[in-house]
């Protein structure tokens, strides 16, 4: 069952994200990059958080050591590139996810924050969190979305998954 669940989270999340990066490939440059009254400064800052923040939750999960970067780091100076590695760690989501048996998600995975405080976690829990993370900060984009000529998209899960039913996901 949880297998399933973080599944369809992950597929939900990659079709979100690719939406939100559509709205914003419709954007001149200046636009898109423009200061706004948000927590990360623009739609390309917190673009680039929510990848950066994924990058080091699959770490992670995957036992790498990284030294990660300040939350607030510009991971790639424009959208395509941004948008491409997007695509990549949305798929390196679902590869992780499809790995593990039902019995995984109630493992434990120990890793450090970014203060070098050391935790003990389950993945389920740490999956949970990394689509949450997702959820809140897709939401601030949609907000400055709001803010320029383009319409942001529905991203509402319960729109993604009748779409998914009809096969339009």
């Amino acid at each position: 069952m949880m297998k399933a669940h973080f599944q369809t989270f992950a597929a939900y999340n990659a079709w979100a994200n690719a939406r939100l990066y559509e709205s914003c490939a419709r954007l001149s440059e200046a636009e898109y990059k423009k200061p706004r009254p948000a927590f990360f400064k623009s739609l390309h800052g917190a673009l680039n958080h929510i990848l950066l923040g994924d990058r080091i939750w699959l770490w992670r999960l995957l036992g790498e050591a990284h030294e990660p970067p300040p939350l607030d780091t510009e991971l790639y100076k424009d959208l395509a590139s941004l948008r491409a590695a997007r695509i990549e760690q949305d798929t390196a989501i679902s590869a992780f996810i499809d790995g593990l048996n039902e019995g995984q998600f109630a493992s434990i995975t120990v890793y450090r924050n970014m203060s070098g405080e050391e935790h003990r976690d389950r993945i389920g829990e740490i999956l949970a969190h990394v689509f949450n993370h997702q959820t809140h900060h897709r939401g601030q984009v949609h907000d400055q979305l709001s803010q320029t000529s383009v319409e942001p998209p529905p991203l509402d899960l319960i729109y993604f998954r009748r779409l998914r039913e009809r096969g339009e996901a």
